[in-house]
């Protein structure tokens, strides 16, 4: 028998490499500014609240349950009904949990997706009618009031020998629109100042948003407060009209500054490049190494056994082992600008994906990629 290994190629069943360019050219792009922050105060709230979902065709959580049991019993009682808990025996009910997000300036009557979780041991909550239940904000204070048919996606088919079959999960569902508003949320607008809050802290973004301001709103609109923050003073003329100043600062056009990056995901094969990569002139060697390795079965004969000796015949198994370890050429790598130099320059070392995560790790130590390795 005969068996091959070969060392540093990729395995098969390895995705091939995907190189995305974000950015092919060095040519700038510019962003609104709503796009890149947020106002400061000026944002959604977290909602949560637990709830029974009914309806459910034998797949909800054990009739044992007493949390299934307490909170059935007190939708009852509000209901006017009592009944023996004993007498719950039932499948088709479950406890969940709700999610939900409220808008900034949200008011009365508005209504709100909601995202329902399984919180026992139901199979599936497909099917399923959740009963009114109260979301709560962070403060202990009901915002909004959930109710509805839920939408799962999927499905659970179960045979009667006990095999099932699935598709996507279904132990979580949203309802559209199912929570409806019951109090405004206590949003105010700003009176002094509007402050910008970057998603990605930058300060050359900071500084180039602060100067797209000025540009267009005129001298003294705008400065920067830290790499995340762009102030905006409101002046007296402008208190009446914050809404439209707030407008106005969102349509701006920016360019910002992006980090030099390059994301590794080893599972898939996938290398993705940022715009702000370069790379800098180095030479290349990479090879593979491969192990042979062959087994046979001997025979061992004691010269005693043909005058009446005493050896026994034997079957002894013999390994033979060859390492061949083939060096690659060295390559050449130019200096690249761009990110497309860049891609065009891996892809002529003709490397496999296992390789190539390798060569970029050893360009990064060896100072000729200018960027940071992120490994997912």
């Amino acid at each position: 028998m005969c068996t091959r290994r070969q060392v540093s190629r990729p395995r098969r069943g390895w995705k091939l490499l995907v190189i995305v360019a974000l950015a092919l050219s060095s040519t700038a792009h510019a962003d609104r500014i709503k796009d890149l922050t947020s106002i400061a105060g000026v944002r959604d709230n977290h909602l949560t609240g637990f709830g029974i979902v009914t309806g459910l065709d034998g797949s909800g959580d054990d009739a044992r349950s007493p949390v299934v049991k307490s909170a059935l019993m007190k939708a009852l009682k509000r209901l006017g009904f009592s009944i023996d808990p004993a007498n719950l025996q039932s499948r088709n009910v479950a406890a969940v949990m709700i999610t939900a997000e409220l808008p900034p300036f949200a008011k009365p009557g508005m209504t709100l997706d909601i995202t329902v979780s399984s919180l026992g041991n139901a199979k599936s909550l497909a099917g399923g009618t959740l009963l009114a239940a109260p979301l709560k904000g962070a403060d202990g204070q009901t915002w909004a009031i959930a109710q509805g048919s839920l939408s799962i996606g999927g499905f659970l088919v179960t045979g009667g020998t006990g095999s099932t079959t699935k598709k996507n999960h279904v132990t979580s569902g949203t309802v559209p629109g199912a929570a409806q508003v019951e109090r405004a949320a206590p949003t105010e607008l700003p009176e002094k100042q509007i402050a910008l809050v970057l998603d990605d802290p930058d300060f050359t973004t900071a500084t180039r948003m602060a100067e797209a301001i000025v540009a267009a709103l005129g001298d003294g609109t705008a400065r920067v407060g830290d790499s995340a923050t762009v102030i905006v003073p409101i002046t007296k003329a402008q208190r009446d009209q914050v809404p439209a100043l707030i407008a106005k600062l969102e349509a701006i056009e920016v360019d910002p500054d992006v980090e030099a990056k390059v994301i590794i995901d080893e599972k898939t094969g996938t290398i993705v490049i940022g715009e702000a990569v370069t790379l800098r002139a180095a030479a290349i060697s990479f090879g593979a190494l491969t192990i042979e390795i062959s087994e046979q079965q001997l025979v061992s004969q004691p010269e005693s056994s043909f005058i009446g000796g005493t050896g026994e015949t034997k079957v002894v198994p013999q390994t033979d082992i060859k390492v061949d370890e083939q060096n690659g050429p060295l390559r050449v790598v130019g200096k690249a600008a761009t990110v497309g130099d860049v891609a065009a320059a891996l892809a002529a070392l003709g490397a496999k994906p296992r390789e190539l995560v390798s060569i970029l790790r050893a360009l990064k130590a060896a100072g000729a990629l200018r960027a940071d390795l992120e490994t997912l």
